[in-house]
This record gives structure tokens, sequence and C-alpha cells, in this order.
């Protein structure tokens, strides 16, 4: 689904924060501290936007949404790094672009020649093929259930929006990894990181930058008036295609250069409402 205008916002200098989860609007306990949820819900209730921006696939950020009290006019969640987009008040998909199915099974098997951890996603949970510590641990954390089958091209019902490769161990051999799936599939699939230890397979042209961009056309909100707030190199293109690239304070030094402002506070002691306080509200 990918038509757009089909909403347009009418307020008068309405802005839109688009905002990373992990390490940026959580703590590092996964939670939300009481700082950046007030400044959320002031932000709200003045009628800016609020915009999920995550590696995780829907089913996790729904969950966080619900949790952050982001499902009302309003808010969104880009979800799969841009694969998919969805409106969290409406609950509809707006926009969602996958991997193309007949490259599900060729991916996997070069997984397992580098033996590595891979993964897809249904509308509900994560499959995989072999169960294994980094799923286990994967899922804890994203709060989505996880199944192993014997095939996930044959337990698919239509095509996921994205592939991870995890590695917990050894960043270098996973870059490696991320060089051949660049090679291989040039100009198909593109392939970059949530995590040192998360590897994300998604179509070529899909980040959250393409979301950032996707979304101010969709509400009609000038780019200028956007902000992105993120510390990992999923964040890059978002960072780099919104107006304000907000970098975390606790965000690796490769990171600040891709951004316009680096937070005083980290993702523990409220970053995202000083960015809330500084680009959107404007009251610091």
């Amino acid at each position: 689904m990918d038509g757009k205008g089909a909403q347009r916002t009418d307020i008068m200098n309405t802005k839109i924060l688009f905002t990373d989860l992990d390490g940026t609007l959580l703590n590092d306990k996964k939670e939300i501290t009481p700082g950046n949820q007030a400044a959320i819900d002031r932000a709200l209730s003045l009628g800016h936007k609020i915009v999920i921006s995550t590696g995780r696939p829907l089913a996790s950020a729904r969950i966080q949404a619900e949790r952050l009290g982001l499902t009302k006019e309003g808010c969104y969640a880009i979800t799969y790094n841009g694969g998919q987009i969805y409106d969290t008040y409406r609950q509809k998909t707006l926009y969602g672009r996958p991997v193309p199915r007949e490259l599900i099974r060729p991916v996997f098997e070069e997984a397992y020649r580098w033996n590595l951890h891979i993964q897809t996603y249904s509308a509900t949970h994560v499959l995989t093929e072999r169960d294994c510590p980094e799923i286990q641990g994967y899922t804890r954390g994203t709060l989505v259930p996880y199944q192993v089958v014997a095939d996930v091209n044959a337990a698919l019902s239509e095509a996921p929006y994205k592939l991870l490769a995890i590695d917990e161990h050894d960043h270098a051999h996973l870059e490696a990894f991320r060089q051949k799936i660049l090679a291989d599939y040039s100009g198909i699939l593109d392939s970059f990181f949530s995590s040192d230890i998360y590897l994300e397979i998604v179509p070529v042209g899909i980040s959250k930058g393409f979301a950032v961009k996707w979304m101010c056309d969709y509400l009609g909100i000038p780019i200028t008036d956007s902000v992105a707030a993120g510390d990992a190199q999923n964040d890059i293109a978002m960072l780099e295609a919104a107006h304000v690239g907000a970098v975390m304070r606790n965000a690796s030094p490769d990171i600040a250069r891709h951004g316009t402002y680096v937070t005083q506070a980290d993702n523990n002691h409220d970053g995202v409402a000083e960015i809330i306080h500084r680009f959107i509200l404007g009251d610091i």
C-alpha cells in the first residue's frame, strides 16, 4: 500500500518528530523516562506529530506505542527501518515494500555458510529455521514471540519486510557478510547495522530517511519542520533527511557527524525531552 496524500494537516507550523526507540527514546532498561514522556505528551497536545522510527517489526512497535501512549491522533510508526509505515491511531498500514520473496532462500543459505543466525518476520512472529541463543535474546528485547519452522518461505503468507542477521561476538565478521550481500544483490538489497550485533537486510531504497520524506509529503508538513532523533547506523539516513538531525549523546562518535545537533543528555536522562523542548516546543 503506497498511496500518498490521503491525509493533510491544517495546523500551521505543525512540527514532526521522528524518534528511534532503543538508545534514543528508551533508556538502557527499555523504558521511557518520565521527562521524555511528559515532553511527548505536551507536543501531541499542541498538535505536533510523533513518529516512532525503528528497525523493529510492527508487532513490537505496536506494543511500544501502546505502552508509551502513542496511539493518539498524530502518532505513527516507521517499522522495519522504513519498510512499513503505520498509523497507530487509525491502526492501518500507510506504506509497505517487502523483500522480494525469491531472495529469502539464497540470503538465508548464504548466512548459514557464514555461520550466522538469520531470521525474518510474519505479521505476528519472528521466524527462524534454527533455535539458538541469538533469537531468544532478540525476542526478549522486542517482546515479539518467535517460531522455529522448517522453511521460512513456506511459513510466510506474504513477503516479509526485512531479514536480520545476528552475530553477538564478531562485528567484523558481520561487516564482511554485509559487504557480500551488498555485492551480490547490488541495486536490489541494502544492508546496514541497527546495532553492533544486528545487521538489517531490506529492499534497496528503504531506510528511515526515505520514510521521513514520505511521511512529510503524506502529512503535508514541510521538511523544514521535521526533527529526527537517533543514535545508530540505521538512523543515519533519518538524521540526514530531517531538517534537524539530533544525535544522542550516547551515540558512537561516528554517528555525530551525520547530524546537526548532539544532545547534552543521553537516553537515560531525558535526551529526547531536550530535543522536543529545543526544536519542537522552542522553550529552551
